[in-house]
Formats: C-alpha cells, sequence, structure tokens
C-alpha cells in the first residue's frame, strides 16, 4: 500500500471487526462520518462528536446495570447464608431430639 497520512484521517488502513474473531482490512473513507450501533442491530451515522455522546450514555447505562446486578448479587448471597443457618438450626433441633430420645430409651431399659 501507498503511504497513509497521520493521524486517523482519510484513507488511513483499518482492520475492520466483522465478528468477535474475524476482521478485514479496510480505508477510512470519512474520518468525521462513524457508524454507531443503536442495538438490535441498528446502525445510525453519526459525527465523530455525536459518536461520543452515544457511546458515552451507553457506558452509564452499562454501570448502572453493573450496580444493579452487583447489589441483587449481594441480597441472594445474604439470603443463602440465612437460609443456611436456618438449616443449621433444624439440623441442632433435630439431633437434640434423636439424643433425648436416645437417652430416654437408655433410661427405660436400665429400670
Amino acid at each position: 500500500g501507498g503511504g497513509g497520512g497521520g493521524g486517523g484521517g482519510e484513507g488511513r488502513e483499518i482492520m475492520v471487526p466483522l465478528t468477535e474473531s474475524l476482521y478485514a482490512p479496510g480505508r477510512i473513507v470519512d474520518p468525521n462520518k462513524i457508524l454507531v450501533e443503536l442495538g438490535a442491530g441498528f446502525f445510525v451515522e453519526k459525527s465523530s462528536k455525536d459518536a461520543i455522546k452515544v457511546l458515552e450514555r451507553k457506558g452509564r447505562v452499562v454501570d448502572a446495570n453493573s450496580d444493579n446486578v452487583m447489589r441483587a448479587a449481594e441480597a441472594t448471597s445474604r439470603n443463602a447464608q440465612a437460609i443456611e443457618g436456618a438449616m443449621q438450626g433444624k439440623m441442632m433441633e433435630i439431633r437434640a431430639r434423636q439424643q433425648g430420645i436416645e437417652y430416654k430409651n437408655q433410661m427405660e431399659g436400665k429400670q
């Protein structure tokens, strides 16, 4: 290929992601026109400034969702600990009852 200009300018060679693991060589046609994915396979052409705004909004949504997931995970962990504690209490109660029955049977056997 020929000598490309500096920066992110027109004609610069890039690798274009086609899938998560497949890239194809490409060339920047207009550095100020950027395709931004809105979701569900929909894309819109934006200026670089507007594309940055879209990405910042998406970043805030991801951060908020991440916080919600962390809170839900912590609540689930607390619930699991409470259930485990209740189960241990029940097991102790059952053991104590069994030992009481065994003791009672031993006492009745001695008479």
